[in-house]
């Protein structure tokens, strides 16, 4: 085992391996990536819809998801030499009540006002765009350049492809501490006791992030919330747009399978007692108060059978969007953490940006608005 790196990434999701890939792919190749689970994307990047969107975002996203759907989706299948099932079709997110559309135009307003191609359509437009829509659905946004694809194949190709350009990957390898020598990060220890040395860490984490943080005195306010996913069986071909909602109760897509993966937030799930977090297990509360949700919106999948649900653990941050970012406090230290569920549409461009942190440069886009700091009440 070797145990030094020029960069160390705590975090196999596809945040961690995107990131390794693009450190790998700019030529430094001494990258290792440390998983604590026995599986490379075990946690949030293979358990969620497959969203990859614009539309919905907090302005603060938008830069980067924006450059990332413009220039890094488009080519990415070809990129890492697997299909990672990308469609850009568009995306619905609906409303059925006046303040459901209240929302849905400040977010379209705040968007547009970024750049993005989206609009408010009405109930008719509704309809012509996705007719298997609920009839009490009065409006929604539409953002044309929206799409989704899947998560765990396009996880698994940043690590493939990073493993060819020589990154090391060690699973079952969860993290305890990180230790300053001189000032500097240098050291991961594992919790049995191994070391890893570095000039540069990257905490790529999900919430474990925030812990492992806290070891050289810096603090990020996340929380962690169970996400829950399922998959039907398959179904004639009805849309391939992508839908959410103004509620953010579901979202999801029709796979060319003929399958539909959703994921949903019922709103039940803060009470929800999970002794075992690694049992990742859903809620059958929780569970059936997402599918009337579903049947709310998509009548036409009433009769549906469930062939699998799924549930992973989410990193709120305290104000909905991540920490990206250089902590000054710790030299070499970046966080890359808080995604709120947002991250895997994202992963691509967080991970080249993560790569230009590493070598130095400005980032391709200002984040900026994502320090690590920014509840500090002076900075």
């Amino acid at each position: 085992m070797d145990k030094t790196a020029d960069v160390i990434i705590v975090g196999g999701g596809i945040v961690g391996c995107a990131a390794a890939y693009y450190l790998a792919k700019r030529g430094i190749s001494r990258v290792t990536v440390l998983e604590a689970a026995k599986s490379i994307g075990n946690g949030g990047s293979s358990r969620n819809g497959g969203g990859v969107r614009q539309s919905g975002r907090d302005t603060r996203e938008l830069p980067y998801a924006m450059y990332g759907i413009r220039h890094l989706w488009p080519a990415l299948s070809e990129e890492l030499g697997v299909d990672v099932g990308y469609v850009q079709k568009g995306n619905l997110r609906l409303g059925k009540t006046p303040a459901h559309l209240n929302k849905l135009k400040t977010l379209t307003e705040n968007a547009r006002s970024a750049g993005l191609d989206v609009r408010m359509v009405d109930a008719k437009e509704v309809q012509a765009i996705c007719p298997y829509l609920s009839e009490d659905v009065i409006g929604a946004s539409w953002c044309p350049t929206d799409g989704h694809a899947d998560p765990l194949v396009t996880t698994l190709g940043f690590y493939k492809r990073s493993l060819e350009l020589g990154v090391r990957f060690y699973t079952d390898a969860p993290v305890k501490t990180l230790r300053k020598i001189k000032g500097k990060i240098r050291e991961v220890i594992l919790k049995d006791g191994t070391v890893f040395e570095g000039g540069t860490v990257i905490l790529a984490a999900g919430y474990e992030s925030r812990f492992l943080a806290r070891t050289v005195g810096v603090d990020v306010p996340m929380s962690r919330l169970i996400d829950e996913c399922l998959v039907t069986e398959a179904q004639p071909p009805m849309f391939d747009i992508m839908l959410g909602t103004a509620g953010a109760d579901f979202y999801g897509h029709q796979t060319v399978h003929g399958s539909f993966v959703f994921g949903s937030d019922c709103g039940y799930e803060e009470v929800t007692d999970m002794e075992d977090p690694s049992q990742l297990a859903t809620n059958s509360m929780t569970l059936s108060a997402s599918c009337r949700a579903i049947m709310g919106y998509v009548p036409a999948l009433r009769d549906a059978k469930i062939v699998r649900s799924w549930c992973g653990w989410l990193d709120n941050a305290f104000d909905g969007v991540p920490f990206i970012s250089r902590v000054d406090e710790v030299p070499g230290l970046i966080l890359a953490c808080g995604f709120t569920g947002h991250g895997f549409g994202t992963a691509p461009a967080v991970g080249l940006i993560l790569s230009q942190l590493v070598a130095g440069e400005e980032p391709v886009v200002d984040i900026s608005a994502l320090r690590y700091d920014r509840f500090t009440p002076i900075r």
